[in-house]
């Protein structure tokens, strides 16, 4: 009878050597030559006096910490300081620990269980009609118990290696979703920084034009009173000065929510923050910018590595749902001792021992395992889906940056020069005003129309370095090249 165990063990064990269901095969890189439709220039147009172009490097691998290409000490100890003591990264290193946790969980029932079993109790027997157990003839006795079992599933079909696959998978999801995590958090510290330096950018030209508004209603108020304009004049003078005042207080308010949301992203309460006057000037545009060619984008991007590992992980599942649905296979083995006093366990008379093989095959189940089969590849297929789609946007938002990056130059260019005419029109006016050539209204056009231009340049600008960050961002952030 061990004989006929052994054997069951030896022949379940070899073929513990083949796994039911699909072998993963990692999805082929999309047969796409380009990001973009129409073609991109590989170097931007620049800007006036002097301005940075910015040429697109195709195939140049992207640097780990990219943001350190605007050369700006301020940002990088923000981004330092957001990769430290943020939040959702600790959350979502806790999360990747705990799925490797479980893939080494999983592995565990490759071996057998093993257990140490030890009782006593004390017993009456009935003395009446029933003969007492004892040895002795006493009907109160004390029963000690010491023994080891061993418990072994082999894995003949390959479902708990498909498990312990699966689990593989999503530690691998969930690598890739903090790599996602702190790939985020770089970029978004960076625009939250860009926006911040905007925004003040933006409050100072405001200010810049209330000091030049109200010098000039200052010297209207002297001509009025000399009696060389009309009231009318002064009046709009007024109107136009607090319309651009009306300006600072929704500046202000923004400037102070991004202060508050950068605080949140590095990892501090608001009343922390410890301000500086970051500014655009601040920050070097980059001048090279690596873009990878299409197809190494899926290998690059964490959030499309993600999806593949969740589609490996589906894929590992079916197996399991299959192997279900074949023989299971137990070995067992229980040795021991049992006797009335403890000096007398494990004398050669109270040896207690077993060994059994068993098998169980599913007869009738009504089809639940078939449909939870069924279940595992619907699972698979929409995992396969998911996956496509996370990569059509991936090059969707790859080819938006690359246009928006292309018309950034062009904007800020435009913008520029609009600036310089506006303000030359407004010096223009001016010193025809003092001539009495023209009308004041003409004065008040040509401010307005500075102010308009200005806040339009610094947005522009803004604009560029915040598409420039999207597509490091896009590009997956060079987190490859990190030995870690």
């Amino acid at each position: 009878m061990r004989i006929r165990i052994v054997g069951v063990a030896f022949v379940a064990t070899a073929l513990a050597g083949c796994a039911v269901g699909p072998n993963f095969e990692r999805p082929a890189a999309p047969a796409v030559q380009s990001y973009t439709a129409t073609r991109i220039d590989k170097t931007t147009a620049a800007p006036v006096h002097g301005g940075t172009a910015q040429h697109l490097a195709t195939g140049q691998e992207i640097p780990e910490q990219w943001w350190k290409a605007f050369h700006s000490q301020a940002l990088n100890q923000w981004i330092a300081a957001a990769l430290a003591h943020n939040p959702n990264v600790d959350a979502a290193k806790a999360t990747l620990q705990q799925a490797q946790e479980n893939v080494y969980a999983q592995r565990g029932a490759y071996f057998p269980n093993v257990s140490l079993g030890l009782s006593a109790s004390r017993e009456r027997d009935a003395t009446g009609t029933l003969s007492p157990t004892a040895a002795n003839g006493e009907s109160y006795l004390n029963l000690r118990t010491a023994q080891v079992v061993v418990g072994f599933a082999p894995d003949v079909f390959g479902g708990n290696r498909r498990a312990v696959e699966s689990a593989q998978a999503q530690a691998g999801n969930q690598r890739y979703a903090l790599i996602a995590t702190r790939l985020t958090l770089a970029s978004n510290v960076a625009a939250g920084a860009i926006e911040l330096a905007a925004l003040r950018g933006q409050i100072h030209a405001t200010q810049d034009m209330v000091a030049s508004q109200t010098s000039l209603l200052k010297l209207m108020q002297i001509q009025f009173d000399a009696g060389a304009i009309a009231q009318a004049a002064v009046i709009a003078q007024q109107a136009a000065l607090a319309q651009t005042q009306s300006q600072l207080p929704p500046l202000q308010k923004q400037l102070e929510q991004q202060r508050d949301a950068l605080a949140a992203l590095t990892g501090i309460f608001p009343a922390q923050w410890q301000d500086e006057k970051f500014a655009l000037s601040d920050l070097a545009l980059p001048a090279d910018l690596p873009l990878s060619l299409p197809s190494q984008l899926v290998r690059q991007r964490p959030d499309v590595l993600a999806a593949e590992a969740s589609l490996h992980a589906a894929s590992a599942q079916v197996g399991v749902a299959e192997a279900a649905r074949f023989p299971q296979f137990t070995l067992d083995a229980n040795y021991g001792s049992t006797a009335t006093r403890t000096a007398d366990l494990f004398k050669s008379g109270n040896i207690l021992w077993n060994v059994a093989g068993g098998l169980t095959q599913p007869i009738f189940d009504a089809g639940t395992l078939k449909h939870r089969q069924r279940a595992a590849e619907a699972a698979y297929a929409q995992a396969d889906a998911q996956y496509r789609s996370t990569v059509l946007g991936a090059f969707q938002n790859v080819a938006d940056t690359l246009h928006a990056l292309d018309q950034d130059a062009r904007t800020l260019k435009l913008a520029v020069v609009a600036e310089k005419s506006a303000a030359e029109s407004l010096a223009i006016a001016r010193k025809q005003t003092a001539l009495g050539d023209t009308s004041i209204v003409a004065v008040l056009q040509a401010e307005q129309v500075l102010q308009q231009t200005r806040l339009a340049r610094i947005q522009a600008q803004a604009a560029r370095f915040a598409d420039t960050v999207a597509l490091y961002q896009a590009l997956g952030g060079g987190w490859s090249q990190s030995a870690d």
